[in-house]
């Protein structure tokens, strides 16, 4: 049956009533979308379980290859080299070849990192397979919220992107999960923990024969016919001419313009604010937990290993709990206030951290209570705002590629914080290290107030006309 043929014959599917419920609106979505981005969010759990699966992991590879600081560090932020590469090369790949290719692409590297990792014989090997698995991971995480922006009706965008972060934070729990469950397996429980990543990277593969392409991404291939039928599955009975007109007018009028536009004054502003988004989102600090949680507690709150991963599982709990809040919240509030209450918060939970950590080290139970407070924070307003924000802020022509830029940009921030995490305590104490992050954390709630406009309920054509206002538009 030919592309056009299927997407025609498509009806809505039934779907969960839990997850129909928290995606609810006063107009009903159709069950199609849910079953897309559902399918298409599962790369969002490999991110997780691959990003975080090193946390229990670690101090096991530190035993059986002997690792210090600075190979620790490497092993830690290897990953994330691949993950910069990934997004910088998926910008063009998806504009130039669609959005369905880099996914599959992205499943078929999450299978073989996995599996190659789990199967290393020596480090370097294992270091390759993750950096295969960054590779995946950069990719999808450019890749997922910019084709859930550009597959979801306007009234629900925010929480239909928000669902890719609810899956990694999904991700991050099962790793710490697993983590916690085979840290008493003797001998090689490190190999189970990146060899589980192999079950959802299979799943993934799978799903994506069915799922669509972006009509945006069809418009502009200029293939309307095929983008006709996919706006009719998304929303059935919709003006999807009207729609289409749209999408092809926005199209037209930019056509010709490339990579050197963004640093035209355009979409400098864009540019900048999305560019620095993904920096705050990095080096305020959340993946020193993500990444170092096990050893941060078993080192710092006297814990035993055992106990410092179980110590992580609520970490990912309270992770979890808190994007779903997200979730049921960022189309009622807006992206700003998330935005602006998340950095207050995580300032004040981190500054508590600090504290806790030079005057109360023999209190682990305080100690938990102000991470799972900053985690908290972060996991209701600048984990999920900012993948919106990046998937939302640039013009169709040329968002893969913006978002390449913001994506790439991310990814060395978080290299940065984790190759020099370790580092840092060593050469000025935990204390000073998390309150310096405390401080970041305040300064970012300060710009972001400033700086970042209101998208919420606004079509991407809508906030594409923003910038072209004379005065930065904050309202």
């Amino acid at each position: 049956m030919r592309l056009t043929e299927r997407f025609e014959a498509c009806t809505p599917l039934s779907m969960d009533r839990n997850l129909q419920t928290i995606l609810s609106t006063d107009k009903p979505i159709s069950s199609y979308v849910l079953l897309v981005a559902a399918s298409t969010a599962i790369a969002g759990l490999l991110f997780g379980y691959d990003t975080a699966v090193i946390n229990g992991a670690l101090p096991y590879l530190k035993s059986d290859f002997g690792l210090g600081s600075v190979a620790t560090e490497l092993t830690a932020t290897v990953l994330l080299w691949g993950c910069a590469i990934g997004a910088a090369a998926a910008g063009y790949v998806c504009d130039r070849f669609g959005r369905r290719l880099v996914l599959l692409a992205s499943g078929l590297m999450f299978c073989c990192s996995a599996l190659g990792a789990a199967f290393a014989g020596d480090l370097w090997v294992l270091l390759a397979a993750r950096v295969l698995g960054g590779l995946a991971i950069g990719c999808a995480s450019l890749i997922v919220p910019l084709y859930l922006a550009e597959i979801a009706p306007a009234r629900v965008r925010g929480r239909l992107v928000t669902l890719y972060q609810l899956a990694i934070v999904i991700g991050i729990l099962v790793a710490f999960i697993s983590n916690y469950t085979l840290a008493g397996r003797a001998g090689g429980n490190w190999r189970w923990m990146f060899g589980l990543g192999a079950l959802p990277a299979f799943a993934l593969c799978a799903s994506l024969p069915w799922i669509p392409e972006s009509p945006r991404w069809l418009v502009q291939a200029n293939r309307k016919e095929e983008a006709r039928s996919v706006l009719q599955c998304i929303s059935p009975g919709s003006p999807v001419d009207r729609e289409l007109g749209t999408i092809s007018d926005t199209i037209s009028s930019e056509a010709g313009r490339s990579y050197r536009e963004l640093l035209g004054q355009a979409l400098r502003k864009p540019l900048v604010l999305t560019v620095m988004l993904a920096i705050i989102q990095q080096v305020t600090g959340i993946n020193t937990v993500m990444y170092y949680g096990s050893m941060i507690f078993g080192e710092h709150a006297g814990t035993g290993m055992g106990r410092a991963i179980e110590m992580n599982v609520a970490v990912g709990t309270v992770n979890l709990l808190f994007t779903i809040l997200a979730l049921l919240s960022v189309d009622k509030i807006g992206r700003r206030p998330l935005l602006v209450g998340s950095t207050a918060g995580m300032a004040v939970c981190l500054g508590a951290f600090a504290a806790i950590l030079r005057w109360l080290p023999d209190h682990p139970a305080l100690m938990l209570a102000s991470v799972l407070g900053y985690v908290a924070f972060f996991a209701f307003g600048l984990g999920p705002g900012v993948w919106i924000c990046l998937a939302e802020l640039f013009p169709n022509h040329i968002r893969g590629r913006a978002m390449s830029v913001a994506t790439v940009v991310l990814w060395l921030a978080v290299s940065a914080v984790s190759a020099t995490f370790l580092t840092l305590i060593q050469r000025f104490s935990a204390p000073a290290v998390f309150l310096g992050y405390a401080v970041i954390c305040g300064l970012s709630c300060v710009y972001v107030a400033l700086r970042l406009p209101e998208t919420k309920n606004r079509t991407l054509e809508e906030i594409e006309a923003i910038w072209s206002n004379d005065s930065h538009p904050v309202g």
